[in-house]
């Protein structure tokens, strides 16, 4: 899953003119997956909180969230070097707007999906009723076609080695749909696998298990775990979330959206600070050995 290391110039690339080209994302390592599992989490209960808690709809919850997800990576697109506000928060919207997305895409207005008071929720159409293996298939459909369109332009798909315009324009498109397909199917494990919310957390955690035993395996791409872990980390924040807000009928802890998305949201803006700080001090440490050499 490219979880390595981080050294002292993973972050820049020499280019053929010897100019250094700074690099606008992270090091995975075992904090960035931490981050990961935070911000789809919260994602998730936001992404409710929204569109059923405040009853404005998944069709409103959706269009508002993807305005936020363009703002969010404009910014990130605009900025010339990795800044872990930046990105976490590209992450976060992401996950917000795929929470609603695939519920609009799924589910119906029925009460089988939607609590109380949910056939008045917001405007418009409040799903198209596809159902998980209908809404998967097209989100697993638009994920391929995007991965082949971004093969042809013999850009990288490592993380490590995003560094132009156009491949982190592809990164962002294919985070998006992953996050989306990531919230179908930890739905479909919480509500219609008959596994409930912990037992599908249990489920995508063993698979996670099972890709870093495969780093191992040479014959294992680190770039294919990579993007399996990042698709399968959504629906384990998707079951957690779930568990944290669903009530305790249905299996949950009934902490709420409110509160589990603003204690959530506490922990991630805890981590981009220490990630921040992190980055600080790896500049600091780059700009000295650049000093040694020149």
């Amino acid at each position: 899953m490219e979880l390595e290391k981080p050294e002292i110039l993973t972050d820049l690339d020499v280019a053929g003119t010897n100019k250094y080209v700074m690099k606008k994302l992270p090091e995975v390592t075992l904090a960035f997956w931490i981050m990961k599992i935070a911000a789809t989490t919260l994602g998730e209960t936001a992404g409710d909180l929204f569109a059923q808690t405040l009853k404005l709809g998944y069709f409103l919850t959706t269009v508002a969230l993807f305005v936020v997800f363009v703002v969010t990576l404009v910014v990130q697109l605009r900025s010339k070097r990795y800044n872990p506000f930046f990105y976490w928060t590209v992450i976060l919207s992401t996950s917000m707007a795929g929470t609603t997305m695939s519920d609009f895409m799924n589910r119906d207005a029925s009460g089988k999906y939607l609590t109380g008071g949910a056939t008045s929720l917001g405007w418009g159409p409040q799903g198209l009723g596809m159902g998980y293996p209908t809404g998967a298939a097209i989100l697993i459909s638009l994920l391929i076609a995007i991965f082949i369109a971004w093969k042809c332009t013999g850009l990288t798909f490592s993380i490590r080695d995003i560094v132009t315009f156009r491949a982190e324009a592809l990164f962002w498109s294919a985070i998006l749909v992953s996050n989306t397909l990531g919230t179908s199917m930890g739905d479909f494990l919480s509500d219609s696998s008959g596994l409930g919310y912990a037992g599908g957390a249990l489920l995508v955690s063993g698979m996670l298990a099972v890709l870093v035993g495969l780093m191992r395996v040479p014959a294992v791409p680190n770039v294919l775990l990579f993007w399996v872990a990042f698709v399968l980390t959504r629906p384990l924040g998707a079951t957690a979330g779930d568990f944290l807000t669903k009530p305790l009928a249905k299996g949950g802890l009934d902490l709420g959206t409110a509160g589990s998305s603003a204690v959530l949201l506490a922990i991630l803006i805890g981590l981009m600070g220490y990630a921040h700080v992190q980055e600080r001090r790896n500049t600091a440490a780059r700009h000295e050995v650049l000093t040694e050499v020149s």
